[in-house]
């Protein structure tokens, strides 16, 4: 199966890429041509720390939905609107579909804003129990999704076959949607609202109706949520940062008000932050 990169980096929105690189494995597959239009890509993400203390990953989300596979805990997860926190510990495998946004929205019956903050049993999506699906990914004996039976390739399959079982039609709004959630993620892209809908020439209340029913979180939401993951990216680079040049640079007010969101979602100012990593 081919993967999207042999040796991925940590994706932006990882805080501490340094050291999420030391204790997990991370490997991303493409999907399947019948799925594109739904699917941005599967993830697989392996640990061991057997003998080793817990520790905590904590991820800046995308507006992206997931459907995933994690023993005990497969469930459908909603946009996550603050920062999502995942203790590792012991050994252990995970497979994540994501979404791409409004990706999911066909396959619902009711709109992605009441799955915000919010998980959901598979069973909807796929017409099979949880616990059979979770059985179908990542087999029937504790710490076998590592093995040979359940590679990362099986594992990709198995809920592929799946999510083909129940394909919906393409939904012309949806790939509205994703068109507009990429052009917020743009580098240089908007950085209010007002200069979003401009740029797709949708009026502000149908663009507002737009995210709400197919991605789930506000335009508003998502173009500050990009912000922040550039900064968490450029900040994770060894060059010492201008923060006042950044701060102008992603549409900030000034570095007052940069300074304070960083902080409030990464969970330490930008400089700790940008030293943090150099010392990683």
């Amino acid at each position: 199966m081919e993967k999207t990169d042999s040796a991925p980096r940590m994706p932006k929105g990882v805080v501490d890429p340094a050291g999420a690189a030391r204790r997990i494995r991370l490997a991303t597959y493409p999907p399947s041509p019948a799925l594109q239009p739904f699917v941005d890509y599967h993830w697989v993400v392996q640990w061991d720390l057997d003998g080793r203390p817990p520790e905590t990953q904590r991820v800046l989300p995308y507006p992206n939905a997931h459907m995933v596979f994690d023993r005990g805990c497969t469930a459908i997860h909603g946009v996550v609107r603050g920062a999502f926190e995942r203790k590792v510990e012991g050994a252990g495998k995970v497979l994540g579909v994501r979404f791409k946004p409004g990706g999911l929205r066909p396959f619902l019956p009711h709109p992605l804003s009441r799955l915000a903050d919010r998980t959901m049993p598979v069973d909807e999506v796929l017409g099979v129990p949880g616990a059979e699906a979770e059985l179908r990914v990542l087999g029937d004996v504790p710490g076998s999704a590592g093995g040979d039976a359940h590679g990362d390739s099986a594992m990709v399959a198995a809920a592929e076959a799946m999510l083909d079982a129940r394909l919906p039609p393409v939904d012309e709004r949806a790939l509205l949607a994703q068109q507009a959630v990429e052009a917020a993620a743009a580098a240089n892209g908007p950085v209010s609202v007002a200069a979003l809908s401009a740029q797709l020439g949708i009026e502000e209340r149908s663009l507002q109706r737009l995210f709400s029913n197919y991605v789930g979180v506000s335009p508003k939401w998502v173009i500050q949520r990009y912000r922040l993951q550039e900064a968490t990216w450029r900040l994770g680079r060894a060059a010492p940062p201008d923060l006042a040049d950044l701060a102008a640079r992603l549409g900030f007010f000034d570095q007052a008000h940069f300074t304070r969101s960083f902080t409030l979602l990464v969970g330490k100012p930008p400089l700790e932050y940008w030293k943090s990593q150099q010392a990683g």
